[in-house]
């Protein structure tokens, strides 16, 4: 009995001594990682990488590092691994800090931060683009097994201010792995390119990764700024009309029915708006819906065009743009 009393304190006092290795407290000095770099690993996307400090005293306790980005705009989290992946623009250079930490119920430990960074290419000022916009669309795809959705994308933009009369632009895209060079430019009176189209490209139509865009450039009397951006998807695909609208008179009662746009999103994912004009009066009614019908009571005296127009509903994805209207349709009669 007392030999098993003596091994019972034995393993209690073992599992107090672990216990207090778990414990964050004063005594735990936190070194801060070593080797700390970025690398650019595609266009607008960096990998910051670091190791443990060797000279980290070894316990029982769970490390993490927490990652700050200083610019071009400012973030932190948190992570338990040795590397991050950041999409970010780079134009305007990135620097990035990360420390050890140690975290408990009721206080934080944390090393001094180690810093690192990467310097704004090259270029004169004024030489980039300006008002760099992009938008995409979807088509079926006639040519493919693998996608019956095809998506397009078409940017613009603008001569930098100060750019030499022979500079010449070049356009790049990525979207996940994907990066191409634009082949269809169009250009301004001096010969720049001043936007361009990928009739196909690598973006899914329902993805949800970032659009990451490049236009650098080259001139023989100056050095030309490269320009990135970044494009939310949802923020800049142009959906396309309703299909098939038809329109219906008997009497003041007037049907509408349509079916959904050209799109990989199936027809729950769509919200509608109705526009009714009476061309007699000018009275305009629209309506908001989530189905694929309407009916309207109406002036059956007068003439009016229908429309409608559509836009990925917030069930699917996050709100974006309206389609254009579709054709009006005429129905009744014009007195």
């Amino acid at each position: 009995m007392i030999i098993v009393a003596h091994v019972l304190l034995i393993l209690l006092g073992a599992t107090e001594i672990l216990q207090a290795d778990l414990l964050p407290d004063e005594k735990i000095s936190l070194l801060p990682p070593v080797n700390f770099t970025i690398k650019v690993t595609g266009l607008a996307q960096v990998l910051l990488q670091w190791k443990p400090n060797p000279d980290q005293e070894q316990r029982n306790v769970n490390l993490e590092y927490q990652v700050k980005i200083n610019a071009p705009k400012e973030d932190d989290y948190e992570t338990r691994i040795t590397e991050s992946k950041c999409v970010t623009i780079l134009h305007k250079g990135f620097s990035a800090s990360v420390r050890t930490i140690l975290q408990s119920d009721h206080s934080l430990l944390a090393s001094s931060w180690v810093s690192a960074e990467l310097h704004a290419p090259p270029g004169s000022p004024g030489t980039s683009i300006v008002n760099l916009t992009c938008t995409t669309n979807t088509t079926e795809d006639n040519y493919s097994r693998l996608r019956s959705y095809q998506v397009s994308l078409h940017c613009t933009w603008l001569v930098g201010t100060d750019a030499p009369e022979d500079t010449q632009y070049f356009l790049y895209y990525r979207y996940g792995s994907w990066t191409e060079e634009c082949q269809e430019y169009s250009k301004d009176t001096l010969g720049r390119n001043i936007a361009c189209w990928f009739p196909r490209t690598f973006i899914l139509s329902k993805g949800r990764d970032w659009l990451a865009v490049l236009v650098n450039g080259s001139s023989k009397h100056s050095a030309i700024k490269p320009f990135d951006q970044l494009f939310a998807l949802h923020a800049i695909d142009q959906i396309n009309p309703p299909l098939n609208v038809t329109a219906e008179i008997e009497g003041t009662r007037l049907s509408i029915q349509w079916e959904k746009p050209v799109s990989a999103f199936p027809i729950h994912c769509f919200d509608y708006e109705v526009k009714i004009h009476n061309t007699r009066n000018g009275y305009l009614q629209i309506e908001k819906l989530m189905t694929n019908a309407f009916i309207s009571i109406i002036d059956d005296l007068s003439k009016h065009d229908v429309q409608v127009r559509a836009a990925v509903s917030s069930m699917c994805r996050e709100a974006g743009l309206w389609s254009e209207w579709s054709q009006p349709i005429y129905v009744g009669f014009s007195r």
